[in-house]
């Protein structure tokens, strides 16, 4: 405990280190800190810098405008990873009692929850069940209380989460019922104790009929996976579960973690299954039909339904020498949803790219005036957008194309 003394850190999260507009900054300081303390050896030391960096999170950062989100999103990672150093460090009950003194202190005094998981884990974080039974024990009254009085205990989550840890199943489920309303943030931890009970369908139907107003049901989904997983149901967790609890920021990234998660699912049937789950939006999967060099499949999604113009036409660009056809089969692809109006803030230079890749992939395959009086058509037909017929007879002229 010393050493702390060491941790670079600490002068770089003080008290209102960050203004208003700081976001980047505090994301970039807030990562080498977790760098700082994951690259420490020592178990302990490792501990004590994550509960260092959880007491001065929300001092810090508590003047940042985090309407953006990606503040957010950088604590959340951040306290995932401080958390399980937490958990892992190997101390006694009474190192391990001041820290969560300390660690209540800091959920306390955070404006924003920015330590919520910190809440949500505090029985992990006891380690000791009988440490985990006497948090819960002090901790139920005053939970109790507030639900009879309408009132939020932030400390709800850690209750719920000791009484788990304490193998109390049971009044898990009971305190669980007792709350005013329905909401996935308690009732996972029903899920959890029926779970852990051994009863594995009894927990799908609770987890099931656990969404509440504002609860997505992602978060639901990936739980009942979790439990059909950790018993060996593979084909039904996938079946069932897989595709609603996978998200990602981007259709592609959800594709490659589904395939990282079920590797003994053939890649291309996994995707299938994915544009089966979004009907009307099958040109979403374009890039990731393309990834798995299944060009065929993706010509067809390009056609099904609009892709990103700037997908479309930088996949027009790359396979234009090793792959024409596909080539040009995208840049008609951009060119009939541009004709079709199916595209926000573009410029003459999306609908120039996508006339001169067509152009140049058409002569690579012989099929020049073809795909010309193609590209032509569009002009004349009235459903046109305006701007894009304008700037297609804009890019015929610019391609020295005047007939």
């Amino acid at each position: 405990m010393a050493q702390q003394c060491k941790w670079e850190f600490r002068n770089r999260f003080r008290i209102n280190a960050f203004g208003w507009k700081g976001s980047s900054l505090a994301i970039k300081r807030l990562d080498e800190a977790v760098k700082e303390i994951r690259k420490t050896k020592d178990p302990i030391f490792r501990a004590e810098g994550a509960i260092l960096l959880c007491e001065r999170m929300w001092p810090a950062l508590q003047q940042i405008d985090s309407s953006s989100g990606a503040l957010g999103t950088a604590t959340n990672k951040a306290v995932h990873e401080l958390v399980q150093f937490i958990i892992d460090a190997p101390c006694g009950n009474q190192i391990r009692a001041k820290w969560l003194e300390r660690l209540w202190q800091a959920m306390e005094e955070d404006g924003v929850d920015f330590l919520f998981e910190v809440s949500e884990r505090w029985g992990e974080l006891c380690v000791d069940p009988a440490v985990a039974a006497h948090w819960a024990d002090e901790l139920r009254p005053t939970l109790e209380y507030s639900w009879v009085h309408g009132g939020y205990f932030r400390g709800g989550p850690a209750c719920l989460s000791c009484l788990l840890k304490a193998q109390r199943h049971d009044e898990v489920l009971q305190l669980v019922d007792k709350a005013p309303f329905l909401t996935w943030s308690y009732r996972r931890y029903g899920v959890l104790a029926l779970a852990k009970s051994g009863k594995i369908a009894e927990a799908i139907r609770y987890a099931e009929a656990s969404q509440g107003l504002n609860d997505g049901y992602s978060a639901i989904a990936s739980a009942c996976e979790t439990i059909l997983l950790d018993i060996g149901q593979r084909e039904e967790a996938y079946r069932e579960f897989a595709l609603s609890a996978t998200t990602a920021t981007t259709n592609l990234a959800r594709f490659r973690v589904l395939a990282k998660k079920y590797p003994e699912k053939d890649s291309r049937q996994i995707l299938q299954d994915l544009i089966a789950s979004t009907p009307g939006d099958e040109g979403k999967w374009f890039a990731t039909a393309k990834s798995l060099a299944d060009f065929e499949l993706a010509t067809s999604l390009a056609y099904a339904s609009p892709v990103n113009i700037g997908t479309l036409n930088r996949a027009a660009r790359d396979f234009l020498e090793k792959r024409p056809e596909f080539s040009l089969d995208a840049a008609l692809a951009s060119l009939k949803w541009l004709a079709a109006g199916q595209y926000y803030e573009i410029t003459g230079l999306d609908v120039y790219d996508s006339v001169r890749y067509a152009l140049d992939a058409s002569g690579r395959v012989r099929c020049r005036e073809e795909t010309l009086q193609r590209i032509k058509s569009l002009i004349d037909a009235l459903d046109t957008d305006h701007f894009v017929r304008e700037q297609i007879i804009a890019s015929l002229g610019r391609l020295r194309i005047t007939d």
